[in-house]
């Protein structure tokens, strides 16, 4: 469970270029497990909020309540139905891709999402419901093990807290630098997360996480009779599944900027880095 040694380097690589050890075997195990939760309970989450696209803050939400955001669709003066998505006092035109999109046949069906992003993809709240609360508790039985594997081999101290000379000021801009010049780090120090993203992924495991699984939580009146603060805490439960749809919003961005670095700096390298545990390094970059 513990990163290999730089001793254990394997020479099936082409000549120039060697193996070195890069993620234990419990980080990819649980990596991959989380991507497919996230996957599942994305695809489900919006399969459950198709029943009521609308957001709200505080105790409200009946009907009468004016949401803070909306997806849904709408007949105008003309006789014309347009999709629309509305944050607040602003409406956005989204006919074709939200609130009104095209079904099988071609023609316009009210729906917030289209078939494909909801799992199932066909309308099936009870569906939706099953699948998201049975990957929602695989996701955190994954989550407590990463955290019980990152403190027993070291790995949250060793590679995601920051250290001194990271938090410095000049280290954090230039690293900015380098990402926005899409200057990738090789050689050892591609071993290693660089600032950003020891802050992108703390931000994740120690925040957003804990987060989701919180007020998804506070949105179960069962947990709610047996932890009553946490209705509490998020200022009610329709405050707590805005939180929860702004998380998952936060977390889509992440992965999307996720995969595009990965992308960038060498998808193959990246993802053979994941499944095997080794990276390949070139002597070039080490000198």
């Amino acid at each position: 469970m513990t990163l290999l040694s730089t001793a254990d380097v394997a020479p099936s690589v082409p000549s120039g270029r060697r193996l070195v050890p890069r993620h234990a075997l419990a980080t990819r195990l649980t990596h991959w497990i989380n991507a497919l939760c996230l996957t599942i309970l994305l695809g489900s989450g919006l399969q459950i909020f198709l029943a009521h696209p609308a957001l709200y803050w505080g105790q409200s939400g009946a009907d009468a309540d004016r949401p803070a955001f909306e997806i849904g669709a709408e007949t105008s003066a003309d006789g014309a139905q347009k999709g629309f998505l509305r944050l607040g006092s602003a409406t956005f035109d989204t006919t074709g891709k939200l609130g009104l999109i095209h079904n099988d046949v071609g023609d316009f069906t009210e729906r917030a999402f289209p078939r494909w992003a909801t799992i199932p993809g066909w309308r099936s709240l009870t569906l939706g419901r099953r699948w998201h609360f049975f990957f929602a508790w695989l996701f955190v039985a994954n989550l407590a093990a990463y955290y019980v594997f990152g403190l027993i081999n070291g790995r949250l101290r060793r590679d995601l807290v920051p250290t001194r000379h990271q938090l410095r000021p000049r280290e954090i801009l230039a690293d900015i630098v380098d990402h926005l010049s899409l200057k990738f780090p090789k050689g050892e120090a591609a071993r290693h997360y660089n600032p950003l993203q020891k802050f992108a992924y703390l931000g994740v495991i120690g925040l957003l996480l804990p987060l989701m699984i919180l007020t998804g939580l506070t949105m179960s009146p069962g947990m709610d009779a047996i932890l009553p603060w946490l209705v509490e805490l998020f200022g009610g439960r329709q405050s707590a599944r805005t939180i929860h749809f702004i998380v998952a919003s936060l977390l889509v961005l992440f992965v999307i900027v996720h995969l595009t670095m990965v992308v960038l700096a060498g998808p193959i390298n990246g993802v053979r880095a994941m499944i095997t545990g080794k990276l390949a390094i070139t002597e070039e970059d080490e000198k």
